[in-house]
């Protein structure tokens, strides 16, 4: 359930890294225990064990696999301008879209489904307006005249956007509607890392379905 983990999720199996995928239930907040704290003080996901090498950060372990391991270099370029696109991308993105983006789906999903009460209508009408300049920030600026976050080809920038994006889907908001670059983006991506898209998400999409029979867990 997790946006981060689901990027790296992805990512490990398009460059057919070897790793040993460790459940985390964040739903029984399993996160949040002391053994788990030993290992991200933070009490979040994802968390990469490399040998006893513990790092915390989806965006630091897909640079740390990027230099310790061959990885197609579409992912994160050599070269220097190209890569700097996709810094440029991994910087923003964490007040840009993910911010935006969770707490929304917090608001009209997570914090019901968890406490059993609502958000206040006041919340969650704010935090929807931001969530609607994000997707409207990767339509009209991070998608302008080009088929990938970063540029001409697919980078790990792409997969962490979508998988914020595809979040929504808890919610009754389509980021896809009134946004064709968006939208062909999301298929463009999905087009070029399934089996492994469609993996990463069917827990999420389950859960989804789920909830038009107010069935939903987590």
């Amino acid at each position: 359930m997790s946006q981060p983990c689901r990027a790296l999720d992805i990512f490990l199996k398009m460059n057919k890294l070897p790793y040993e995928p460790i459940l985390v239930n964040l739903g029984k907040f399993e996160h949040m225990t002391e053994e788990f704290e030993k290992l991200n003080p933070m009490k979040k996901v994802p968390v990469l064990d490399d040998g006893g090498f513990i790092l915390t950060e989806s965006v630091a372990i897909f640079r740390h696999l990027c230099r310790k391991y061959k990885v197609a270099e579409n992912w994160y370029p050599k070269d220097d301008v190209k890569r700097a696109r996709v810094d440029e991308y991994l910087e923003w993105q964490h007040v840009g879209v993910r911010a935006p983006c969770a707490l929304y789906v917090w608001a009209v999903f997570f914090t019901p489904t968890i406490t059993g009460q609502a958000s206040s209508p006041r919340q969650v009408e704010s935090r929807k307006n931001s969530m609607i300049k994000a997707c409207d920030d990767l339509n009209d600026i991070w998608l302008k005249n080009k088929p990938f976050v970063a540029g001409q080809e697919l980078s790990f920038a792409d997969l962490l956007a979508a998988c914020e994006i595809e979040e929504l889907v808890l919610t009754d908001y389509d980021p896809r509607e009134g946004r064709p670059a968006l939208a062909d983006w999301l298929n463009r991506v999905k087009a070029e890392t399934n089996p492994y898209y469609d993996e990463a998400h069917a827990r999420i999409n389950k859960v989804a379905k789920k909830m038009v029979t107010g069935k939903a867990k987590l």
